[in-house]
């Protein structure tokens, strides 16, 4: 049996990276990333997908909710300078650096039901680590260990996937949208809980089962301040940074 194991590696913080380790294709993730980090996602090899979710760590009933994101902003995708709203006004992240421009959140994750129709099957006690994983199952086995479950569940993000809407509102996947190297960087504005995996896309049209490994690294951000370019994209983002801002000064 082949080991799939993630690898892990503590880094010092002389180079300024905190954390680093290379998921596995249709692997998963979850940690708590306090205020002012930075979370750098590369896809290695291209054609990744991370699938991924976030709570506030301090108050999980706070998370991120797309509607407010797309409305507030006025996008359809999230890209740098973006930012990612909370269900309560705030922001939860800012998207600081971006390679790829152009990440999927509408389109939701696969179940277990839906990958078996699309590739077939193939059972941890057939095929061991080489079993085919569905994101709804990598996102509550993370969930889980963090107290939470199925009615936390909510729309997700999916870094590095591009879906296109026509005028009739008919969604498109367009592949090759990453290539090997392609990054994001997300800036924590808030104490907060990254619950992500690396299954593929609910709309890739590809038939074959396939993994694409990504690397994560954790760095320690400079201070975000009124003047940042993500906090100055929007009214509403500025609105929303103020909000955080007194949350954090008369929460801590």
């Amino acid at each position: 049996m082949k080991n799939k194991q993630n690898r892990e590696v503590l880094m010092t913080i002389s180079n300024k990276v905190l954390y680093e380790v290379e998921l596995t294709g249709a692997g998963m993730w979850s940690k708590v990333l306090g205020r002012g980090k930075t979370l750098r996602i590369e896809d290695l090899t291209g054609g990744a997908n991370v699938g991924m979710l976030l709570y506030n760590a301090d108050e999980r009933q706070e998370r991120y909710n797309m509607p407010d994101t797309l409305k507030g902003q006025q996008i359809f995708f999230v890209s740098n300078p973006y930012c990612l709203h909370s269900d309560m006004g705030r922001l939860l992240c800012s998207i600081t650096a971006d390679s790829c421009g152009w990440h999927d959140t509408v389109c939701g994750f696969m179940d277990g039901k839906q990958v078996k129709e699309k590739f077939g099957e193939k059972t941890f006690q057939d095929s061991g680590n080489d079993h085919y994983q569905n994101a709804r199952d990598c996102f509550l086995t993370e969930l889980g260990k963090w107290g939470l479950g199925e009615r936390d569940l909510v729309p997700n993000l999916n870094w590095f996937s591009k879906v296109t809407s026509n005028e009739e509102g008919v969604l498109e996947f367009i592949p090759g949208n990453s290539k090997a190297g392609d990054f994001i960087e997300i800036r924590m504005e808030m104490n907060t809980l990254i619950i992500l995996n690396t299954c593929a896309h609910p709309m890739n049209p590809k038939r074959k089962y396939q993994t694409h490994p990504v690397k994560l690294s954790v760095h320690q951000s400079a201070p975000t301040g009124p003047d940042d370019p993500c906090i100055k994209s929007c009214p509403e983002n500025e609105r929303a940074f103020r909000n955080t801002e007194d949350y954090h000064k008369l929460r801590f």
